[in-house]
Parts: C-alpha cells; structure tokens; sequence
C-alpha cells in the first residue's frame, strides 16, 4: 500500500546533545533545504534555509516538534515526506549496514549507547521522537562507524586480553558517512574512477585519516571513540594510556574526560582558539605551534595509513579544513612529498577539484563531505530494495 509521500522529499536528521540538524533531499536527491534547532534545553532558535522561527526549544521533542511545523508552513507537512533517515554515530559490530528502523534495530541502536554515550542517547531520541510526532512515516538509519567494518581483525583489535576485546574495547573508526560519500562521488566528481588506493583525509573540528583499498576500509585513525588519532580542534588525539591514567588520578574522571575531549588539541595548545582560520591569522608562536602540531600529526598518521595499503594511488582531502584551507593542505602534502605527491599553488589556492599538477605521480584531489546526501541515498536505496512502511 502506498501513503501520501511515498514520492516526496527525504528528511536527513542529526542530532546531538543541544542541537538537531537536519535536511531535506528530493528523489534524485539534490538538496531542497537545510536547518538547525540549536541550544535546545537553553537559549534556543530555529533556522530553516534562510528563515528565523523564534522558538523557546526546551527538550528535543519540543525541537522536533517545531521543526516539523516550521517544515509544513514551508509545504513540507510530514504526510509528504517519503521518509525520514538519521545518522546514528556507532553502530558497534553489528549495526555495520544502512537499517530501516525496527523494534530490533532500535534495541541494537539502544545496546550500543554505552560505546557512545554522548550521541547515541540523542540519536535514539529523535528517532523515538519522530515516531510519536509522524508515526506514519517510515525511519532509516545510517551509521557512522559501519564503513570501517572491513578493517581486518589485526587493525581493530587492541593488545589486550580477549575477555576485554568481547566487552566491545576495540577500534571502530568514525567519519565513515564523510568516506563512503567520498567513495561514491569520486568518479562523477572527477570524471575517472576511484583510485585503488586512496589516502582519505577528513580534516575539520573532528580529524581523522582513513585507508581506501578497492573502495573499502582498511585502516583508520580513530579508534575507539572519536578521541583516538589526529590532533583536532578540542581532542587531545593519541595519547599514552598511563598518561591517561595519571590525569585521572590527580585530576578525577570527569575533569580528565572533559580535557581530553573539549579542551586539548588546538585549542589546548593555543590556548585560546579551536578555529583554524583564527589560527592561521594569528601569527603568535603558540598559534603556529598548534597549527604545525596539526599538520605534522597528519602527515605521521598518514605513513602508517600508506602502509595498511602497501602504497598510495591518490589523497583526497575532505571535512572543512580539508576542503577550504590551502595552507593547512599545502603544508601536509610537503611533509608527503615522498609519496609522488604535488601541488599546483593556483589549483590549491583556488580551492580546486583537482589540486596536483597533470605531471603528479600521485594525484591529490578534494571532494566535499556530504554525509546528509549520503544518509538520503541510503534510505532511498532500502526504499528501492522494498523497505516496508
């Protein structure tokens, strides 16, 4: 049986511990709008495409609520919708493909909060939400560690006792909506096909590298949580386990969780900003200390990416300093010149699709991240294979 939007537009929701953004795709799925309930619980607001809807937003029901009734004064009523998909940050070992939502997949989505606290508890909230809001209207998922599941057994498990590694105390990997989009835009954006073996580097407020071999995931830097890996914009990246446990002991666990993940990385380091573009035109020396950090850091991590995969055919950058600093690109692609890998100054300072001259052994190119878009074509493929409603 069909219902009223079985051919409308594709409602794509994130949503975080203050904030839901969300989006909305057509069938062929070019974006028709985009927005953000921001400070929900607080000083709170609503924007939809260019449009302030003053809201007081106190739970994320409420914020759900509102943007739905913000969507239908725009012509988007939710009997219009052809479906709704969420980004559900972890997935854990099992959730490792795009699911339509179902008691069961909810119940795995809920089995995994205690490997993601900070997001998954949000993310099953707007699904719940959703379904009291729109009970009609069909609910995927999408999640963001499932690209990394074809990492081999050696590269996401830890030296540990085993007992350890079956309470879930493994590698996971993130970002892998920003990878799998890269991995299907690729050839359209380019006009050839997807390297055999892509240096994947996903630079933003969140950092991470990932091994592309064939199109599928082979390493990764994040690890267990998102902390593990690059130095970023607030997180500490890698750091010694018995450091770790030293801060916890004089400092206590919550000052330490909270410094490693919302107070270390460049912001730590210079002691002032976690934004790149504060960073660069700053000049100070602890502002170039962190933004050298950041690069170093990038280009370390990528030799051990580079060996996961016996060589490199390609580096793609993506994320928001991937895609719009030349500077932070030009300086990790020096520290890779080894690798066959060049820059044009025009093509780099332009913000090109391809960055390297016609003459670079290893091409390098960027690819913007669409992970909504990603989201969208995942639900609309489960459609395509006979989701039911």
């Amino acid at each position: 049986m069909s219902r009223p939007g079985q051919q409308g537009p594709i409602l794509v929701l994130n949503a975080g511990s203050s904030s839901i953004k969300f989006a909305l795709f057509d069938t062929m799925l070019s974006p028709i709008l985009s927005g953000m309930a921001d400070g929900i619980g607080g000083a709170s607001q609503l924007r939809i495409a260019d449009t302030d809807f003053p809201q007081n937003l106190p739970t994320h029901e409420a914020a759900l609520s509102a943007i739905l009734t913000g969507l239908g004064q725009l012509g988007f009523q939710a009997s219009t919708l052809r479906a709704a998909a969420h980004r559900v940050v972890h997935g854990g070992k099992n959730l490792t493909q795009p699911s339509q939502i179902t008691p069961t997949i909810r119940q795995r989505i809920q089995a995994n909060i205690p490997l993601a606290p900070l997001h998954n508890p949000h993310n099953l909230a707007a699904i719940d939400t959703l379904a009291k809001l729109a009970p009609d209207l069909p609910q995927f998922a999408s999640f963001d560690t499932a690209f990394h599941a074809t990492n081999p057994d050696v590269a996401t498990h830890y030296a540990v006792p085993q007992q350890i590694t079956d309470r879930g105390i493994r590698r996971y990997g993130f970002h892998g909506l920003s990878y799998a989009s890269l991995v299907d835009l690729f050839p359209d954006l380019t006009s050839t096909p997807l390297p055999a073996r892509v240096l994947a580097l996903h630079l933003g407020n969140g950092a991470s590298l990932c091994a592309i071999k064939d199109g599928r995931s082979v390493a990764t830097t994040m690890g267990y949580s998102p902390l593990e890996g690059l130095t970023m914009g607030t997180r500490a990246g890698s750091l010694d386990a018995n450091a770790v446990l030293r801060l916890v002991e004089e400092d206590g666990l919550d000052v330490t969780r909270d410094l490693l993940n919302s107070k270390s990385g460049l912001l730590g380091l210079s002691n002032g900003t976690s934004d790149m573009r504060a960073l660069l035109a700053q000049g100070t020396a602890q502002a170039d200390f962190a933004i050298e950090h950041f690069c170093y850091w990038a280009a370390r991590h990528a030799g051990s990416m580079i060996a996961a995969m016996q060589g490199v055919d390609a580096l793609v950058f993506t994320g928001g300093i991937g895609e719009n600093s030349p500077e932070i690109r030009r300086r990790i692609v020096a520290n890779l010149g080894w690798t066959g890998a060049g820059m044009d100054r025009a093509y780099n300072q332009s913000n090109a699709l391809r960055l390297s001259p016609q003459t670079s052994r290893t091409p390098v190119w960027i690819v913007p991240a669409q992970e909504e878009r990603k989201i969208a074509a995942d639900a609309l493929t489960l459609l395509a294979q006979g989701a039911r409603f």
